[in-house]
């Protein structure tokens, strides 16, 4: 039986805390802590600073980085606090308690200035103009309406994209770390041509960093559904021609080979 004088050192505690002992000696050092109530103290007393020190960071500061860093340092840092230790075990439990706080006070000022001192600069990546959608990605479809139908809706607006499609539709353009509002995730075919509420109907378009940009395509839309209404362009026509081109669909129903928001005379 082991004796009650001879207490685990931080380290131990510390490596059994993470899992990093033998089998054999984390074994040992559970028996001992269900035998000793001042390792347990001890041990409980280690768990609530870390878990403080957790919170912290997670309130907004910094994330906390990769245990390799500074948490190492934190180790080596308490395992030169505990050479120490065997004379403070005679100490009254009110100064074994203080010098707890300031040891723990110590080592979570230097893990916190490595913290801090470890965070990657991390930059906003640009913006892809993306002015004709990838046809493998987005062939563009539709469901199967009439003229009529299409020309009866009293909102003929287009639906929000759900956010998770809108991010599913980033990830396939490669850009899930762009900012959102960069880009208008919208259909190829606007349902208010019969365009269908699919992944394959859906493409992310630059808001204003490219001359061939959302606010454009929106101006398509508009003209080519009142075209459809007003018999001048078969419905069929105007979905294939906005799903192989928009660009030239729209050079070619405004007359025009700029956008009109560009001053093209």
């Amino acid at each position: 039986m082991e004796k009650q004088d001879s207490h685990l050192s931080d380290r131990e505690l510390l490596m059994a805390m993470d899992g990093e002992l033998a089998p054999r000696d984390s074994s040992r050092v559970e028996r001992h802590v269900e035998a000793c109530w001042t390792c347990r103290a001890r041990k409980l007393d280690l768990e609530r600073a870390i878990a403080d020190f957790v919170n912290l960071h997670q309130g907004g500061l910094a994330p906390v980085p990769p245990a390799a860093g500074p948490r190492a340092l934190l180790k080596a840092h308490l395992a030169e606090l505990t050479q120490v230790r065997p004379s403070l075990w005679r100490f009254s439990s009110l100064r074994r308690s203080a010098w707890l706080a300031a040891a723990l006070a110590c080592a979570l000022a230097v893990f916190w200035f490595a913290a801090s001192r470890w965070v990657p600069e991390r930059r906003r990546p640009p913006v892809v103009a993306i002015v004709v959608p990838n046809p493998d990605l987005t062939p563009g479809a539709a469901v199967l309406v009439s003229r009529n139908e299409v020309c009866r809706a009293s909102q003929p607006n287009n639906k929000e994209v759900p956010v998770a499609l809108q991010r599913r539709v980033l990830e396939e353009y490669g850009l899930a770390r762009a900012e959102a509002r960069a880009y208008e995730v919208d259909y190829l075919i606007t349902p208010a041509l019969g365009g269908a509420d699919d992944i394959h109907n859906i493409w992310p378009q630059p808001y204003t960093d490219a001359q061939w940009n959302a606010r454009v395509k929106d101006a398509l839309e508009e003209r080519l559904r009142m075209m459809v209404c007003d018999g001048e362009v078969d419905l069929g026509t105007a979905q294939r021609e906005i799903a192989g081109n928009w660009i030239e669909a729209y050079k070619k129903y405004f007359r025009t080979d700029r956008p009109i928001e560009y001053g093209n005379p």
